[in-house]
């Protein structure tokens, strides 16, 4: 049977992805409500700054799902970590109606454990196992277990987009501006974000971002890495040049951000994951 592939709206863009059937998140910035799809990220970016209000996203609903769903009778789809958001719930439930409705059609649903970039990778994962004629079931352990391994960091330019979504307080930001204080994030394993470690300086928090590449158990020769960045290409490249002279990873893959990974990574944010 021909597999499809289906994933939300946080998954980046290059070549690879570029025509991935995407569910499309919605952007809530004062009045406007924007739908995370052929954004102009520039756009995107002058509207969040302009604003000082919370910025909030709302997941696709079900009916989204469903709709993309129908489309296809058997489909592989993969969301943004279930920690993060209602994103893998709303495709779960889609799935239920359909198993109803469509006793036929086959949907499999994978929580990435992950965003931006990690997802990005899992996605090009499952593509690439659809392309190989894989069983459903070989699909299905591959991906679980590539997930399990994948591991996800990123370094922000600003924590001001934070603090507009309730992430972390102002009093936090602006104190982190002051003492030019970097968090270095990254998830945890089971989906949630959580603070690595705090570095003072942002050359310096690049290169300690290198250095814990080295601290996880990889093997290189067969690890893709991804870099995800939002508005900062050349950014981008000199850090895959510095992590290619450091590490033999296989490939190295840079991605530009999406209109969901824009709104929580900010205007120059790098997020990477392999």
């Amino acid at each position: 049977m021909d597999n499809n592939l289906i994933t939300d709206s946080c998954v980046d863009f290059n070549d690879d992805t570029e025509n991935t059937q995407r569910v499309p998140f919605k952007i809530l910035i004062d009045e406007d409500e924007i739908v995370d799809e052929d954004l102009n990220i520039i756009d995107l970016i002058a509207k969040m700054k302009s604003s000082h209000n919370h910025i909030k996203t709302a997941c696709p609903s079900p009916d989204d799902f469903i709709k993309r769903f129908k489309e296809n009778k058997n489909n592989f789809v993969v969301t943004i970590s279930s920690q993060l958001s209602g994103s893998y719930n709303s495709a779960m439930l889609a799935v239920e109606i359909m198993k109803e409705k469509f006793p036929e059609s086959f949907i499999h649903v994978f929580d990435s454990k992950t965003a931006s970039a990690g997802e990005t990778l899992i996605a090009l994962k499952v593509k690439q196992l659809i392309e190989e004629k894989l069983s459903t079931l070989d699909i299905i352990e591959n991906t679980n277990k590539y997930i399990s391994k994948l591991r996800t960091l990123f370094v922000l330019n600003s924590l001001d987009n934070l603090a507009k979504n309730g992430r972390i307080t102002n009093f936090k930001a602006i104190l982190a501006n002051i003492l030019h204080i970097v968090p270095i994030m990254g998830e945890d394993g089971q989906g949630k974000i959580v603070l690595k470690e705090q570095v003072r300086g942002k050359k310096k928090a690049f290169s300690r971002m290198i250095e814990m590449i080295g601290e996880y158990n990889i093997n290189f020769e067969e690890t893709i890495l991804a870099i995800t960045h939002v508005n900062c290409l050349e950014k981008a490249e000199r850090l895959r040049d510095e992590i290619k002279a450091k590490y033999p990873f296989k490939d190295i893959k840079i991605f530009r951000a999406g209109g969901l990974s824009t709104v929580y990574a900010d205007d120059g944010g790098i997020v990477i994951a392999f």
